[in-house]
């Protein structure tokens, strides 16, 4: 066999290279798009139920101390002890410190609430800002989602 021939067998051509490489980014641009959306899921699975942890703290809180942290207060009362609290406050009523919402801000919190005698609890969503749609839309409390 000529060496031409053998150089022309071995090895791998440029077109042939690019097709794999093609082949492969659209495999991982589909598989990466869903993958993406199952993290924002799990995000705001997770906002929801921290919310919940901290509504079932807050009656925990309610039910030592006789009433609801005040807005001020926030939801640093079921981890530390308010200045103001009664003697009564049984704390902490989380295991662990209040943590950020799965997308690094605070959940906002206020009592009196705007939506029933219970306090409103709220995360912003991926946005970060109130309102929104989607991924961005506000997890809340005091409607079941």
């Amino acid at each position: 066999m000529s060496d031409r021939k053998k150089r022309k067998q071995a090895g791998v051509t440029l077109i042939e290279m690019l097709v794999v490489v093609t082949i492969i980014a659209l495999f991982a641009a589909l598989v990466g798009r869903n993958i993406f959306r199952q993290t924002d899921k799990a995000r705001i699975t997770a906002a929801r139920a921290q919310i919940e942890i901290f509504m079932g703290a807050l009656g925990q809180y309610k039910l030592d101390t006789g009433g609801l942290p005040t807005t001020d207060q926030g939801l640093l009362a079921l981890w530390t002890r308010p200045a103001d609290a009664p003697p009564s406050w049984d704390g902490p009523y989380l295991a662990k410190e209040v943590p950020s919402d799965p997308w690094g801000n605070a959940y906002v919190y206020r009592f009196p609430g705007e939506h029933g005698d219970m306090p409103d609890i709220t995360s912003y969503g991926a946005d970060g800002q109130p309102g929104g749609e989607g991924f961005n839309a506000d997890i809340i409390s005091w409607k079941s989602q």
